[in-house]
């Protein structure tokens, strides 16, 4: 399933794929926290974040909206509807009024939690989440903009000298592109769901200078990860809750994974630091 054509590009796309480790001090396991430890707390707010860095993931994965005052907030869904005690769209909004939707609701009533247990929470501003990260190095934050917000993401990274701590995941290689157009040095992660052309698509990769490969789990085959491998890319997968599954993609091959489970993730390959 290679292309010979790929061949040549090996050794260059390997020297990109090896800087998601090499920044000293940080981190490299394997594990990616999925909006963070979204097991646990809400996903893709502060407490789920930090508990994340105090497991020790070497990444963290978040998403992020522009309001309608132009803040770029994180979460997950253009509304608020899923996450919730109401709905809001979030373009349609100043972030102030975002602000004011306890998005720790859903999370709250799934596991009959009280508010005791699980207080209300805000969708945090990417800023809030980076001031954070910066404060620590060992894990770094990917960043998937769910708008073409490109732009705005790299320029708060730029002004806030966070490049060292933060990459860049999408399914889109249009907004992909433009992380590398505006900043070379930025991680990316490119999202693969089905349907992809193995072979043109690891060429596009080199050709944009992308790190890495992840493609959602159940697309995944050992012909496909070695292929990416092969090609100097690191090989990753999205997103994996199950243990069983863990290791059936670690085995094939697989490095990186994506889960709401970063906990058993790093337990998996002992590298689980604890909580502190």
């Amino acid at each position: 399933m290679r292309s010979e054509r790929i061949l040549p590009l090996i050794a260059l796309t390997m020297a990109g794929a090896m800087c998601l480790g090499a920044r000293e001090g940080f981190l490299n396991n394997g594990v990616t926290a999925h909006r963070g430890n979204a097991a646990e707390y809400p996903e893709n707010t502060l407490p789920a974040f930090e508990s994340a860095l105090a497991l020790g993931v070497d990444w963290i994965e978040l998403d992020i909206y522009r309001t309608k005052d132009g803040a770029l907030a994180v979460i997950h869904d253009a509304d608020t509807a899923r996450v919730g005690d109401r709905t809001v769209s979030v373009a349609e909004a100043t972030y102030e009024e975002l602000a004011r939707v306890d998005v720790a609701h859903a999370f709250r009533v799934k596991h009959g939690l009280s508010a005791e247990a699980c207080p209300p929470q805000r969708a945090p501003l990417l800023e809030e989440v980076l001031d954070r990260v910066m404060a620590q190095r060992r894990t770094r934050v990917s960043i998937q903009p769910k708008q073409p917000i490109v732009d705005e993401a790299v320029a708060l990274v730029k002004r806030m000298k966070a490049e060292a701590w933060v990459g860049f995941n999408d399914g889109d290689l249009n907004k992909m592109k433009r992380v590398k157009a505006l900043e070379p040095s930025l991680p990316v992660f490119w999202d693969w769901s089905g349907g992809f052309d193995l072979a043109r698509d690891l060429l596009i990769a080199r050709q944009c200078g992308f790190e890495s490969i992840v493609v959602h789990h159940e697309a995944i085959t050992e012909d496909v990860v070695k292929a990416i491998t092969d090609a100097g890319f690191e090989p990753g997968a999205w997103t994996v809750n199950d243990a069983a599954r863990m290791r059936r993609l670690r085995a094939m091959g697989v490095y990186r994974l994506y889960t709401d489970y970063p906990r058993c993730g790093l337990e998996l390959n002992g590298s689980g630091a604890g909580e502190h």
